[in-house]
């Protein structure tokens, strides 16, 4: 009855390794505007750290890849609808996500910041914020922990970080809220971006910002996920990963391991 068992037991497992899928082909889903992950250029095409990120892991997987432009607020439901099979979107890691979706191991971890036109004042407490505006992109980490903590402030949902930052600079707005290095990028450096500033200090609670940014595949998927976490390993080894944030950032953006 034991040998019996075991040979079941090995039929199984040389079942599931015969028909482990090799994905070949695989769509992505990203965003195109929040850079500087990912933003789209004059002529369409798309650009960024995760656009560069989800390219190297197609290179290492000798995968053939689409990229498929999908609005933030709708991209979870674009996965499971299978407009694409994987989303490479700066997505936090979070309780709440992994309950739709299953993630990758991280590929980054940026802290979230506030920021504001310089002088002003910012208290971190619900008192100081009632009534504040405060721009946050719909649907993400921020727009989550903006809820939670201030729940009193005027908050100010947009469908990308660009739209906040206009009306930041329009004085529509005392705040602004995202990943630090998408605020660098996308307000700091631009022309009249020395008239703002950072202020707190950086967020990143894991009841609210997640353990770093995954790739969301569907659970069902198992086998993407395996074969992604390998390429991301295999990346950041070889240092492909490190050719890839220095064009970007000049800090670590993987965080501790």
């Amino acid at each position: 009855m034991k040998k019996l068992s075991l040979l079941i037991a090995l039929f199984a497992f040389s079942f599931n390794v015969a028909h482990a899928k090799e994905w070949k082909e695989i769509r992505i889903g990203v965003e195109g505007a929040y850079p500087p992950f990912s933003k789209t250029e004059e002529d369409g095409s798309i650009t960024g750290f995760d656009i560069d990120i989800a390219n190297a892991l197609c290179a290492e997987l000798e995968a053939k890849c689409t990229l498929v432009k999908q609005d933030w607020d709708g991209i979870i439901p674009a996965l499971l609808g299978r407009k694409f099979d994987a989303i490479i979107a700066t997505m936090d890691i979070t309780e709440e996500r992994q309950k739709k979706v299953a993630f990758t191991k991280k590929y980054q971890h940026i802290p979230a910041r506030f920021v504001a036109i310089k002088g002003v004042a910012y208290e971190a407490t619900e008192a100081f914020m009632e009534g504040k505006k405060i721009g946050v992109q719909r649907a993400t980490t921020m727009d989550l922990y903006i809820s939670d903590n201030f729940p009193s402030a005027k908050i100010k949902r947009y469908g990308s970080a660009d739209e906040a930052y206009l009306d930041l600079k329009a004085d529509r707005l005392d705040y602004v809220m995202a990943d630090s290095a998408a605020i660098a990028d996308g307000l700091l450096a631009k022309d009249g971006g020395d008239k703002f500033e950072f202020v707190g200090p950086k967020l990143n609670d894991p009841k609210w910002f997640g353990y770093g940014a995954g790739i969301a595949i569907r659970k069902q998927d198992k086998d993407l996920v395996e074969q992604l976490n390998k390429a991301i390993d295999a990346i950041r080894a070889d240092g492909t990963y490190k050719t890839i944030q220095d064009k970007y950032f000049t800090f670590d953006v993987y965080g501790q391991e």
